[in-house]
């Protein structure tokens, strides 16, 4: 009898175990199918098309690794890879920065703490809109906002920010900058998670704040830097509307993102097939500094 019940019991698992997978399936059927459709099959489709000279108005002609020897051939296309690399890697520290600082600040609670996170965080959620780029734009012209204020506290200033090679690129860099309010949250929600006995501790050992900064704080977030380092790189590689809209990469391709080159390629001089092998160069980048950061993770991130 108790062979029975077991085999009985097992039986109804098994059924359980298959209905739940179904189930399962079935919740997760629209994302799947959807993924597959909008992601796979077009990156797919993609692949092939870096192979190949297509133009979007005729059909595809394969011809091999032509687009890529025409590509590392093409200096407009390392000049945009230099300009994308600059941005990046000087825009991100900084927003990271900035967003840890604000953090600190906002750690310390308040009335109006409620309010300052969400207008810190506004610009995030608001800063990669065209409607911003084109204030931004507005604000840099020669008579725009920054040169009245220049001109406001005594500063003789009518520059052309976004017509000078080596200011255009800083109007792009400080709009990004101004978007930390997404790694801000993320910082603040990870500062509330140390231990305040840590800190408590620390004072009792005779360390002041710096210390309890550099020895506690700071070890303790690099998870958290990582993170936000990872993300915001990604972001930085794949940065478009500032750039498109503000200067399209004037003045002289100072300001020419690689996302933007890639998109005149493609749908302004309708060579979809080059654009598609800029697309699987950048994607390659991309993967290759992801793995540099894991394998360097080790090193500089503190996990328990």
């Amino acid at each position: 009898m108790t062979q029975i019940a077991v085999k009985k019991h097992k039986k109804t698992f098994r059924q359980k175990i298959n209905e739940e997978h179904i189930a399962g399936m079935i919740c997760t059927a629209p994302f799947t199918i959807g993924f597959f459709l909008f992601m796979i099959v077009p990156m797919l489709i993609s692949a092939y098309y870096a192979f190949c000279d297509f133009n979007i108005l005729q059909p595809a002609n394969f011809t091999g690794l032509s687009n890529f020897n025409v590509m590392f051939a093409d200096s407009k296309f390392w000049k945009s890879l230099g300009v994308t690399f600059y941005f990046a890697f000087v825009s991100v520290p900084l927003r990271l920065v900035f967003a840890l600082i604000v953090a600190l600040i906002l750690l310390k609670t308040s009335k109006a703490t409620a309010f300052y996170r969400a207008a810190y965080y506004l610009p995030s959620i608001i800063g990669g809109s065209v409607a911003v780029a084109i204030l931004w734009k507005r604000m840099f012209a020669i008579d725009g906002t920054i040169n009245v204020l220049l001109r406001g506290i005594g500063v003789d200033s009518r520059i052309a920010w976004l017509g000078r090679t080596d200011t255009a690129i800083w109007t792009l860099i400080v709009l990004s900058i101004w978007q930390f309010g997404s790694s801000m949250l993320i910082f603040l929600s990870s500062l509330k998670q140390i231990p305040t006995t840590l800190y408590e501790a620390g004072q009792i050992d005779g360390a002041n704040a710096g210390k309890r900064f550099f020895r506690i704080t700071l070890p303790l977030l690099t998870p958290t830097i990582f993170f936000n380092l990872v993300m915001q790189m990604i972001n930085g590689f794949l940065a478009f509307t500032q750039c498109y809209i503000i200067t399209q990469g004037k003045p002289m391709n100072s300001t020419l993102f690689y996302t933007v080159y890639m998109y005149q390629q493609s749908f302004e001089y309708y060579k979809a097939g080059y654009g598609a092998a800029l697309a699987w160069v950048m994607l390659v980048i991309i993967g290759m500094f992801t793995g540099l950061l894991f394998a360097t993770k080790r090193f500089w991130v503190y996990e328990e």
